[in-house]
């Protein structure tokens, strides 16, 4: 009789938890919602804060996440897979350190690092940039709502094929206000897409689909390595190696 007891309020236990946890369609749209709510804060109302964003969004989309029943591991952030995650980020940091060397020292591809956005910034800057504004401004809020986050909520409920389209399509879109000014802001494009309203619209639609591009390599670095660590080493190291680089060759 005890047994029995026990056994009927344990399976209580557990139906009370799951009617207080959020469906993930729900947790989906949610997501959603605060990003883009993230996305006008960082490129419109208040820019400067963006690092302070990061990570405030960071931490409200863990939660959305273990509201809905997700863990850590959902997150790519499992302790068993980090040194496997942190292994492959150094490997990817180094690779990326050497390719950009090597189009920064050819002359033919150098141009493809000026930036009109580098200019005016001072070394130190610059070091800020590298160190706390990509790693936590950019990586760390980007790689725990896409790569984490929506992709942990999607794969649990449709598969990997499914949240890499869901993540990635929407990493594209988030790069929209971003590459308003691309067309002027690199010298290299300028000639491509011209200075008009058309081609500025045209070098938008090129950024998403580049970045929904790169969203799917970031998706199958954490699906293959296990961690959100890789896609994390990959993405700081693109992002503050071209500032380095930029800054450098100016």
């Amino acid at each position: 009789m005890g047994r029995k007891g026990n056994g009927s309020s344990g399976g209580a236990t557990r139906a009370s938890r799951a009617s207080r946890s959020l469906g993930t369609g729900a947790a989906v749209g949610v997501t959603v919602v605060v990003l883009v709510l993230a996305n006008l804060v960082n490129g419109r109302w208040a820019p400067s804060f963006g690092v302070l964003t990061a990570v405030v969004v960071s931490v409200l989309l863990a939660g959305v996440l273990f509201w809905a029943g997700g863990t850590w591991a959902d997150a790519g952030l499992d302790a068993a897979a980090l040194k496997r995650g942190a292994r492959w980020a150094l490997v990817l940091i180094g690779l990326v350190g050497v390719g950009y060397a090597a189009v920064a020292l050819l002359p033919v591809t150098r141009g493809l690092f000026a930036d009109e956005r580098y200019g005016g910034l001072t070394g130190g800057q610059v070091a800020l940039r590298v160190l706390v504004t990509v790693p936590v401004g950019t990586v760390l809020l980007e790689e725990v709502a896409f790569r984490g986050v929506l992709y942990g909520l999607v794969r649990r409920a449709g598969g990997v094929v499914w949240a890499t389209a869901v993540s990635s399509v929407l990493f594209g879109l988030w790069h929209v206000l971003p590459s308003l000014g691309l067309a002027t802001d690199k010298p290299a494009l300028t000639p491509l897409f011209g200075r008009s309203a058309l081609g500025a619209a045209v070098a938008v639609v090129a950024a998403v689909l580049f970045t929904g591009a790169a969203g799917v390599l970031l998706c199958e670095l954490r699906r293959r390595s296990g961690s959100l660590l890789a896609p994390m080493g990959l993405h700081w190291a693109v992002n503050a190696f071209g500032y380095l680089a930029g800054f450098l060759l100016r």
